[in-house]
């Protein structure tokens, strides 16, 4: 694992009951689909193919970041939009004028160790961190190549108590 060499950095959040990175790693690739939330939305809209994201893993006993995944294919409609059938149905959104976006990602690599998010609060350097921030609830986050870095460096390194 490297610095951060090209392209934007990203932070997808999941629930790994509903998507796990275990998951990612059997499918090779998946459609970051269900997506309702505008803002995150539009940083989908921002991806370009090569821009690289830590996958988190939410709402568990220690969520964390647990790997590396990779955008490789730019923002497209989200076809669980239109299936009334989904959990994500949304009656607004229409083939000739979708409301909401994905992107596909692929599996790039487990860090070494997870970094849970209580180590990455215990960490000053990562204080202005979008995932950090009250009430921040974003499923898709920018992340900074600085807090890329400090936090691949963190999983590289034994855990803090």
């Amino acid at each position: 694992m490297s610095a951060v060499e090209v392209g934007r950095r990203w932070l997808f959040k999941t629930e790994p009951h509903a998507y796990s990175f275990d998951d990612l790693e059997h499918d090779g690739t998946t459609p970051w689909s269900g997506v309702r939330n505008f803002q995150a939305r539009n940083n989908m809209l921002e991806m370009k193919v090569g821009d690289r994201g830590f996958f988190y893993h939410s709402s568990i006993a220690e969520p964390a970041a647990v790997g590396i995944c990779e955008v490789v294919r730019e923002a497209y409609p989200d076809f669980t939009a239109f299936d009334p059938k989904s959990e994500y149905y949304d009656r607004r959104s229409k083939v000739d004028k979708p409301i909401w976006q994905m992107v596909d990602v692929r599996f790039v690599e487990r860090l070494p160790r997870p970094v849970t998010l209580s180590e990455m609060r215990r960490e000053p350097r990562l204080v202005g961190m979008a995932l950090l921030r009250r009430g921040q609830r974003l499923s898709v986050q920018p992340v900074t190549p600085y807090e890329w870095n400090v936090i691949v460096g963190l999983s590289a390194r034994r855990p803090t108590a």
